[in-house]
């Protein structure tokens, strides 16, 4: 006759392993699916990186070849790099100031407040060819919207979209049009910050700025660290403007002011058919993407305030 404890031990081990069993079932269609549509083909865009595989002949291995070609014998993989690079060291800044501002201006009580938050949210909604169509309207040189009303102010509009010098820049104040998504993340944090730490600061004497700077930045930091590692990360992958924003139809014109690396990884993929040198370009870009968010997450223990935690 077993003894009580035993039985009781064997019957808890029993339920653990239903339940282990249980829920791996449940989590098996993830994993089927995450090895079959991701893990597998990075490992085979990583293989091919090594290849010459251009779809219609047989792969052969080739070392290091396509990373020596990138680094050393391609201009346009380093112009492609500096337009992006351009981009984000820019872009992700400047959205991220817009995106706070326009929180902390929506952040009042005033009539018709949630009509103004609708307006300045609803353009982060609207994406695609015809958002870029629209753009490409307003930043005509010569009766585009933004022109007419810098001439108002007695400024000449450069030649936006057309002159190498601005393309990037009309891409950046294109995208400044769409912080709403930022001021929305933004906006709820604001109001998450504890009205008591506002009342201890105008007890001490504090203004305005110094209420900012030293109660609600630090409250809302942890929402500037994430709005600036997805910045980051979502301007490395900029492709469509490039593609459809380009002088001419040719895609990063003019003189490849707007080939942004992912529109030039597209190109050598889909229109040269050099795959095992746009997976090659693929990687590298992963890399170039890790090294800067741990770069970030180290960086953030210096700035970045937790509520309950370390500073």
């Amino acid at each position: 006759m077993a003894h009580p404890q035993h039985a009781a031990a064997r019957r808890g081990r029993s339920l653990a392993s239903r339940e282990a069993l249980q829920g791996f079932v449940f989590v098996s269609p993830w994993i089927l699916g995450f090895l079959l549509f991701t893990a597998g083909p990075m490992l085979f865009s990583l293989y091919a990186s090594f290849t010459n595989y251009d779809i219609t002949s047989q792969m052969a291995w080739i070392g290091f070849k396509n990373y020596d070609t990138m680094l050393n014998h391609d201009p346009l993989f380093w112009k492609s790099l500096r337009n992006t690079l351009y981009f984000v060291v820019i872009s992700v800044p400047l959205q991220t100031a817009a995106g706070l501002l326009l929180a902390m201006i929506l952040n009042r009580r005033m009539p018709g407040i949630r009509l103004f938050r609708t307006v300045f949210y609803l353009p982060s909604v609207l994406s695609g060819v015809g958002v870029y169509v629209l753009w490409m309207m307003l930043l005509s040189p010569s009766a585009g919207l933004v022109n007419l009303t810098l001439s108002w102010l007695g400024i000449d509009g450069p030649a936006w979209l057309t002159d190498p010098a601005w393309t990037k820049n009309a891409i950046i104040l294109m995208k400044l049009w769409g912080s709403g998504s930022m001021m929305l993340l933004y906006l709820a944090s604001l109001q998450g910050v504890p009205s008591k730490l506002y009342e201890a600061a105008e007890l001490d004497g504090a203004g305005r700025l110094r209420k900012f700077w030293h109660v609600t930045l630090p409250m809302i930091t942890p929402v500037i660290f994430f709005e600036i590692v997805t910045g980051f990360i979502g301007g490395f992958q900029i492709f469509q403007e490039g593609y459809v924003m380009s002088y001419g139809n040719d895609p990063g014109a003019p003189m490849n002011s707007l080939l942004f690396y992912n529109l030039h990884m597209f190109l050598k993929a889909f229109k040269v058919f050099d795959m095992g040198y746009a997976m090659a370009m693929a990687w590298f870009l992963f890399l170039i993407v890790l090294l800067l968010t741990l770069i970030n997450l180290t960086l953030s223990r210096f700035w970045v305030h937790y509520e309950g935690g370390e500073q």
